[in-house]
């Protein structure tokens, strides 16, 4: 704030500063150009770029083709507005030789994660050419439909994560701390990054505006990260994300899993999150989550018409 006043030459637009989130989340190490920050598309009159780069997050080896990760794969490069796919390898074993893997259409790399630690899916990568980044889980399922949908959804609130997994918190009066919930309720107030889409630019806030301290803490649990990334982005917009058509096997699936990449199958998974909770808020110095009971689904979603007039039809089968 002393910087912009003082050296006027180089101070930033007043747009900035009288505009949420304001000037101490728009970090001028990333960009001094107020067109890279998504708060500011709607003022400017500008557009996000109309393609996103997928990550998708393994922590387990490749044995069979026929791996959740490969059909997702596949799913994610067919959709028409995929410009590039990053597998994210935090495995142990070595990556798997480049012909080991579909072939797609759109430009697909891996990258050695860095230590191998879960908060490498959030590094502000050189690799990621779009403003959106739409996030995986390595068995998350989820149709080219599905991608397609939560991406044009994105695109008119590109400040704030758009998703498919919900969850909620709320206040636990008889044990005087927050709770985190996955019940199916009418609200919710964060969306997984198992399967989301935010800006690139929240990657960069997680790497160097966040304490080291929260970081370290969510490396050791290998737990956490979606809800972290979440507090940081309610806490820049003071808005909730937004969740995108129903999608009830999501948890299902994840449940029904057996390999050691699920995490729902650990019995300290949630205790550890209902702990996560609690020291996030306590950096923040508040609850920045905010809840919501928006739901946005495709136009004539589940609608008695034809399906032939319907642009998302597959998601309706799902």
């Amino acid at each position: 704030i002393i910087q912009d006043r003082v050296l006027e030459h180089t101070s930033r637009s007043s747009l900035m500063w009288n505009s949420l989130p304001g000037g101490l989340f728009t970090l001028p190490q990333y960009s001094t150009h107020l067109g890279d920050f998504p708060f500011f598309y709607a003022k400017l009159g500008i557009k996000s770029y109309p393609r996103f780069t997928a990550i998708i997050h393994v922590v387990t080896p490749l044995v069979s083709l026929s791996q959740p990760v490969m059909k997702l794969l596949v799913a994610v490069a067919k959709s028409q507005y995929c410009a590039q796919v990053i597998v994210l390898w935090n495995c142990d074993k070595t990556a798997p030789a480049k012909h080991r893997w579909p072939t797609t259409s759109v430009p697909f790399i891996v990258i050695e994660g860095e230590s191998k630690v879960i908060s490498s899916r959030f590094l502000p990568y050189d690799a990621i050419p779009t403003d959106a980044v739409l996030s995986l889980d390595e068995d998350t399922v989820l149709s080219t439909t599905e991608v397609d949908f939560a991406f044009t959804v994105w695109q008119s609130f590109p400040e704030r994560i758009v998703g498919y997994p919900a969850r909620s918190h709320f206040w636990d009066s008889s044990k005087e701390r927050w709770g985190y919930t996955s019940k199916w309720t009418n609200d919710y107030s964060m969306v997984l990054t198992g399967a989301a889409i935010y800006h690139k630019y929240y990657h960069y806030l997680y790497t160097t505006y966040l304490p080291a301290s929260l970081r370290t803490m969510v490396d050791q649990m290998s737990n956490c990260e979606d809800i972290l990334m979440n507090f940081l982005v309610s806490s820049v917009t003071k808005l909730p994300p937004i969740k995108v058509t129903q999608k009830k096997q999501y948890k299902e699936t994840m449940m029904g899993q057996s390999s050691r990449a699920s995490r729902w199958a650990d019995p300290d998974h949630f205790a550890q999150r209902q702990t996560c909770m609690n020291k996030f808020a306590n950096w923040f110095g508040t609850m920045p989550l905010v809840h919501s009971q928006m739901r946005l689904d495709p136009v004539l979603f589940k609608d008695q018409v034809s399906i032939l007039r319907k642009k998302y039809r597959e998601i309706e089968r799902l």
